[in-house]
């Protein structure tokens, strides 16, 4: 079960169009997932996104639209022709059957031989680290070992395309975590086309090639996680995509200005109606030694410290009445060191840093 053994197919969403009623579940989304590559599809519950990833599969026909698994348009397809895998939340695993008897059956579907299904069952779970588990039944498992049975499941026939929906949402966090890993080393083994549908922004972040931002039907931001979280597109992803503060700024001339403070800018503004400053807490400093050249100053008021260890959260407000958060490491030092509440304090942000986004409403 290598990536070569078959050729892992582009998938070309164009114009695709679902509507409940009055609803718009899909809003003419075009999307194009690159040959082998993990897309993941990140947004809130009833963004559109598990309704993609059905149109994708099959399960689902839209009302418009094209969707092509290389040359091929497959949107009258129905699923079991699709040639593709797929993993559920549920799992959906058959409580009669042997972990080799839910491992083997799309095989059986498809009537391989015997001797051909065991040797292919037993280098599925092997490749998803269950080896010598076929003769156990599925009560017996853990739920990070059913997950990873419903995966052999998928993979067995060397699907060109891999679809998932939300599949680590019922496992707890370090195991959860775990299998973001494991799930991110087997892909590069394999080599499929992956689609995955999760709302976690961190495991959309950790696992993903490219992330397609999903709100309300459309297609908010498609980027890599780390231009994603950097560089939002828009208000909406920059809410969604980790923690941020936002505030209103104006154009002054041929400034751009928070309240009647020109801010120091590394990039050119993006060309919108309204602007946003976009502060993350890590990337706030604060200055014991008040303002600091070169970088954009903000006079505020303590009004929270929460220490954490190895870092420490910092609430305070801004003149205009503005809550903002910064996070720094406390490297040693003790709690006594940091502010109090009441104090004033400086904070700072590079002009690297000072990421100014499209602020109207999605």
């Amino acid at each position: 079960m290598r990536a070569e053994a078959r050729e892992a197919l582009p998938i070309s969403i164009q114009g695709v169009t679902k509507t409940y009623g009055t609803v718009h579940a899909l809003d003419n989304v075009s999307l194009d997932v690159r040959s082998g590559e993990f897309l993941t599809l990140l947004g809130p519950s009833g963004s559109g996104k598990t309704t993609l990833l059905m149109v994708i599969a099959g399960f689902t026909r839209p009302d418009c639209g094209s969707l092509k698994f290389g040359d091929r348009e497959v949107i009258r397809t129905p699923p079991h022709l699709r040639d593709l895998g797929m993993t559920f939340q549920s799992y959906a695993l058959f409580p009669h059957m042997s972990v080799a008897g839910n491992v083997g059956y799309p095989l059986r579907l498809r009537k391989v031989p015997k001797a051909e299904i065991a040797a292919r069952v037993a280098k599925a779970l092997e490749t998803v680290q269950l080896g010598g588990y076929g003769d156990r039944r599925i009560d017996q498992l853990s739920g990070g070992q059913k997950q990873r049975v419903a995966l052999a499941r998928s993979i067995v026939f060397e699907p060109r395309i891999l679809l998932m929906d939300e599949p680590l949402s019922a496992l707890d966090k370090k195991l959860r975590d775990q299998m973001q890993i494991e799930l991110r080393h087997l892909h590069e083994k394999l080599g499929m086309t992956t689609v995955y549908v999760t709302h976690d922004q961190r495991e959309a972040l950790t696992m993903s090639d490219r992330i397609a931002v999903v709100n309300k039907g459309r297609i908010m931001q498609l980027a890599a996680p780390r231009d994603l979280y950097e560089r939002p597109a828009n208000r909406f992803v920059a809410d969604f995509i980790g923690d941020s503060t936002f505030l209103t700024v104006t154009r002054q001339g041929g400034e751009i200005c928070y309240g009647d403070m020109p801010l120091r800018l590394a990039a050119p503004p993006p060309d919108a109606k309204d602007l946003a400053l976009m502060l993350r807490p890590e990337r706030i400093l604060l200055s014991s030694e008040g303002p600091r050249d070169g970088a954009n100053n903000f006079t505020a008021t303590a009004t929270e410290v929460v220490y954490q260890g190895d870092s420490y959260l910092l609430q305070a407000r801004l003149k205009d009445g503005t809550e903002i958060t910064m996070r720094g490491g406390v490297r040693g030092a003790s709690i006594s060191a940091l502010p109090s509440v009441g104090d004033a304090v400086t904070l700072t942000i590079a002009p690297e840093d000072t990421v100014l986004i499209d602020g109207g409403t999605y």
